[in-house]
C-alpha cells in the first residue's frame, strides 16, 4: 500500500536537506514545532493544508511543486506494486504454456 504521508515526508525532507536547512530553521520559519515537522518528515503524522502551506513557504517552494513531486513518487510506487502479466499461449496439443519472454 502506498502511504501518501510517507512520500510527502520524503519530499519535504529532501527539499529541506537540499536547501541546507535544519529542522530548527524550518521550525522557526514555519512557526511549527520541530518535533511535529520531524514526525511529518518520517511519515508518522499527516500535514494539514495550512501546515503544508507554512512548510512550503519556509522551504521557499510552491505547494504545487511539492504535490507534483509526491504525485510522481506515488506513481512510481504504484507501478512497482502492479502485478507483472505473464504472456500465455496454447501449444498445438491445446496445453497452456507460460512464457517468460
Amino acid at each position: 500500500m502506498v502511504l501518501f504521508r510517507r512520500l510527502l515526508g520524503d519530499v519535504l525532507r529532501t527539499q529541506r536537506v537540499n536547501r541546507g536547512m535544519t529542522l530548527r530553521e524550518v521550525s522557526a520559519e514555519a512557526r511549527v514545532s520541530l518535533g511535529y515537522i520531524s514526525e511529518i518528515e518520517r511519515g508518522q503524522k499527516e500535514a494539514s493544508s495550512e501546515l503544508l502551506a507554512s512548510l512550503c513557504a519556509a522551504l521557499d517552494m510552491r505547494l504545487s511543486d511539492v504535490l507534483r513531486e509526491v504525485s510522481d513518487a506515488v506513481a512510481v510506487e504504484e507501478a512497482a506494486l502492479m502485478p507483472t502479466p505473464i504472456p500465455v499461449r496454447v501449444d498445438k496439443r491445446g496445453e497452456v504454456v507460460a512464457s517468460a519472454a
